[in-house]
């Protein structure tokens, strides 16, 4: 990591802690012996859980004597389809009939870490202390620490070269154990909708699943071909997960019942709530069904027979908490922003070339763009069920991080952490807010103190209160343009907090949210600039990050920095293409020689869209990203009608390599450009005395299907690996949106949200 500058030097020697501590500590104390111990590989024998009847074929997959595959699922179902895209590649690799696959929640266990998120997470200062033995130790790291996370797309790149080889191990043994009936050469067997065959014998998988896992390995497996009429893979298959939800038979949070269960409703204060100063208990018992009072640091939560009476008992209750510091405003958060470019503790994450020779003396374009922090705003509110007896603690809530929610709650009631069972149910909706793991803690400490079973409802103005937003950002965009229009020299300063680096003291330390946004208050990070490495061809590039303290605590989010960063940095584009007189479709292209799967994104799009050059009065804009491996290109059509923004179509073409399933691929493409458009009109809470002002859905300006428009999603055929989709359409909207809405009003588009928020 280059730095910016000699005020900034040694910057990169100040690690963060890493539980990312654990793995640190090692490097520190003990030099090369500790170094070789902490990335020493181990082996995991690991088998999936079994009950009678069924056989394991290690980790990820298990079958029955009835000839049910059962896939094991370490990801967390938010509703983006991985339950039947993990059940898809093992079923295509092993040679499944479809209609007997099932798919089952993975409990905790080493090879269910998601290296891959913890590798984007730890990456910067891992490689710093441990060079090219960075990656190594990371995943030694995550598979010591069961690290079992859900989110930034990583699900299926995570886990593909896992599923992949489960499903060839199992037809490999499956067919020896045929073979070996038949006499003939297992190479001679293959497997086909269920059932073994080697072109005159047959034999049902089920019936061999048991003599199968006697049989070794061979050292080299053998895989199928990716492209096959026959291939379970690249095909339509209908979600394992509809059904359930349509019939109502899917347990969310809100649908567990256990014997003697009660239900808690909570209050916790502002967003710097420091503890609880009063309440009205006399009031609170007056509501017929009426329990108890919990109180703990921070809130205070009352208990009844049912949910709406403990909300009830709770308004009257009328808790009153005293505040740790200064309130938190739209002001006080735009001081803090612009204070951290002041500050001393920026880094620099991206550079090319050398900038100072090229601004020197050199007309340079300048513009500054700002986001408001953003709301979550799930359908589900924050919810767990928690049963505490003697010698076991069970949680059932959604998830993203099990294994963090579980240590939490052990750490919360001072039990080992053997004693508890974190059952992951299904999400509505998530956009990276169950990450948290609050939610569990408060419903195994209101249950301990009940004595039976809790079921905990955040309520919606809860929800919104205590949200960990999207962060807000503010960046200073620089630029020299040469000859032609192309762009030689580009500067991006982005102010806003360490998200990411301050999520993980949460869940992975342990820490209060007081005290994590105190440890990360000056703590530059290279995610807090994800995606502004742009992929155009500019020969002199650089981008720092300033830590912003907005004492506000906020958390991860569908896109993460990528979200701003990519309206950043397109919409700069476009206001370049405008000044060197460059039609901006042209303006992109020049600069993507190096890209040529960006670019066909890009021409692709502008020929399905029918792209009129971005002229005046067209109502389109255009703008792409590049993200984790993926690529898309959106172009947008709109209209002011009495002043409210008219969407009339979205257009994107996006390369996200080999697809498991084009339509879960294309229903979270549409669903990522819904979500940029809920990011780019409203979404954004109007903060006063450290309160959101809006306590309902209704107050956050979110598209209604109307607003939506006609979408169109079209995939490139790509040979490439496959790619995240869940987050990729998020990022262009919000620029396209706003260059779009240029050409019919004259005037550029800085600010997200896009339009003003009603007061």
């Amino acid at each position: 990591m280059a730095e910016t500058g000699d005020r900034r030097a040694g910057k990169a020697a100040r690690l963060p802690r890493l539980s990312r501590r654990a793995l640190l500590t090692g490097a520190a104390a003990g030099g090369g012996l500790a170094l070789a111990w902490a990335i020493w590989p181990r082996r995991y024998e690991q088998q999936a859980d079994v009950v009678e009847g069924e056989t394991a074929f290690g980790a990820f997959l298990k079958i029955d004597g009835n000839g049910q595959v059962i896939v094991m699922v370490p990801q967390a179902e938010l509703g983006q389809g991985v339950f039947t895209l993990f059940a898809q590649m093992v079923a295509d690799e092993l040679g499944a009939d479809w209609r007997t696959v099932a798919v089952q929640p993975a409990p905790p266990g080493p090879l269910y870490a998601n290296r891959l998120l913890a590798r984007e997470w730890f990456d910067g200062p891992v490689r710093q202390a441990f060079g090219q033995w960075g990656e190594k130790a990371i995943d030694e790291y995550a598979l010591r620490s069961t690290l079992m996370l859900t989110g930034g797309s990583t699900s299926v790149p995570a886990f593909a070269d896992d599923l992949r080889q489960a499903g060839a191990a199992a037809r490999v043994l499956l067919c020896m154990a045929a073979a070996e009936r038949w006499a003939v050469g297992w190479e001679s067997c293959d497997i086909q909708g269920g059932i073994v065959t080697d072109g005159t014998r047959r034999a049902r998988i089920g019936e061999l699943a048991r003599e199968a896992a006697a049989f070794d390995l061979p050292a080299v497996l053998p895989y199928r071909p990716e492209r096959r009429d026959e291939a379970l893979l690249g095909a339509p298959l209908p979600r394992l997960d509809v059904p359930s939800k349509i019939d109502g038979s899917a347990n969310y949070a809100a649908d567990i019942r256990l014997p003697d269960m009660i239900y808690a409703a909570i209050r916790q204060g502002p967003v710097n709530a420091a503890r609880l100063d009063s309440i009205n208990e006399a009031a609170a018992r007056k509501v017929p069904g009426m329990i108890g009072i919990v109180r703990e640091q921070g809130w205070v939560a009352v208990t009844a027979r049912n949910w709406w009476a403990a909300n009830q008992a709770l308004d009257r209750l009328d808790p009153v908490f005293v505040l740790d510091g200064p309130e938190v405003d739209e002001a006080s958060i735009s001081a803090a922003l612009d204070a951290a470019f002041d500050g001393s503790d920026g880094a620099r994450y991206f550079r090319r070339g050398e900038l100072g020779p090229v601004f020197e003396g050199a007309r340079i374009v300048r513009a500054d763009y700002d986001v408001a922090p953003a709301l979550h705003l799930a359908l589900e509110p924050m919810a767990a069920t928690a049963r505490v007896r003697p010698d076991d603690v069970e949680i059932w809530m959604p998830t993203q991080a099990p294994v963090p929610a579980r240590r939490a709650v052990a750490r919360a009631l001072d039990v080992k952490e053997s004693t508890v069972t974190v059952y992951p149910l299904f999400a509505g909706g998530s956009f990276g807010i169950k990450m948290e793991v609050e939610a569990g803690v408060q419903a195994a400490l209101i249950a301990r103190a009940a004595k039976v079973p809790v079921q905990l409802m955040w309520s919606r103005s809860e929800d919104i209160i205590r949200d960990c937003p999207r962060p807000p950002a503010r960046a200073r965009m620089a630029a020299k343009l040469g000859p032609g229009g192309l762009v030689e020299g580009w500067s991006a300063k982005v102010a806003a907090p360490a998200t990411l680096a301050q999520l993980w003291r949460r869940i992975g330390h342990g820490e209060a949210r007081g005290q994590a946004l105190a440890a990360t208050a000056g703590e530059a990070d290279a995610l807090a600039v994800s995606g502004m490495d742009v992929p155009y061809g500019i020969p002199h590039f650089a981008v720092d990050h300033y830590p912003a303290d907005i004492g506000l605590p906020t958390g991860r989010w569908r896109g993460n920095a990528d979200s701003y960063g990519a309206f950043f940095t397109e919409s700069f584009i476009d206001e370049l293409a405008v000044i060197a007189g460059v039609e901006p479709l042209s303006f992109r292209i020049q600069m993507l020689g190096g890209q040529p799967r960006l670019a066909q994104c890009l021409t692709t799009v502008a020929t399905l869209g029918g792209w009129q050059g971005g002229v005046a009065g067209s109502g389109q804009g255009i703008a792409c990203h590049m993200m984790r491996g993926g690529a898309i290109a959106v172009l947008v059509e709109t209209a002011l009608e009495q002043g409210r923004v008219a969407m009339k179509r979205i257009v994107a073409v996006a390369d996200c390599g080999r697809l498991v399933n084009p339509d879960i691929a294309r229903q979270q493409i549409e669903g990522g450009l819904i979500f940029g458009l809920a990011m780019a009109l409203g979404a954004a809470p109007r903060y006063r005395r450290s309160l959101p002002e809006g306590m309902r859905l209704g107050d956050y300006g979110l598209p209604r299907l109307t607003d939506v428009g006609e979408i169109t999603v079209e995939f490139l055929d790509s040979a490439a690996a496959p790619t995240g989709v869940g987050e990729i359409g998020v990022p262009a909207l919000a620029p396209a949106l706003a260059s779009a809405l240029s050409t019919l009003t004259g005037k550029r588009y800085r600010r997200l949200p896009l339009v003003e928020r009603a007061a």
